[in-house]
């Protein structure tokens, strides 16, 4: 696994319930700030695997992106359940749910990497 998605995988696994954060926000934190359609790729290829809470994770607008009915019902269920308040729309208020670790809190979750993963980390 790549340093960046090991580092992505690290940061959705710490959005608590109740809480979201975008892609590129996630992206931004482990690295990358134009990595957000990296971290759809990784969510999308790595959410079973390594248990991710994918549901907790939104557009930059705050909203569902997930186009298939079925997934964007899912997730929007998943986010009720934990206390999210979501519209009709499949949008919900950011400034209320948006989950906003330190970057130091975040970085001291990368010590298990490898050791020659630490000179590729922002």
């Amino acid at each position: 696994m790549q340093p960046f998605t090991k580092r992505v995988v690290e940061i959705i696994k710490r959005i608590p319930s109740g809480a979201v954060m975008s892609y590129g926000q996630i992206a931004e934190l482990a690295g990358s700030r134009r990595g957000a359609r990296q971290v759809v790729r990784i969510l999308h290829t790595q959410s079973h695997i390594h248990q991710l809470p994918w549901h907790r994770v939104v557009n930059a607008q705050g909203e569902i992106a997930i186009p298939s009915e079925e997934g964007n019902m899912e997730q929007r269920s998943r986010l009720e359940e934990e206390g999210v308040e979501v519209s009709v729309q499949g949008k919900l208020n950011l400034a209320k749910y948006r989950f906003n670790p330190a970057p130091a809190d975040i970085m001291g979750t990368w010590d298990n990497l490898d050791p020659d993963d630490v000179d590729q980390m922002v």
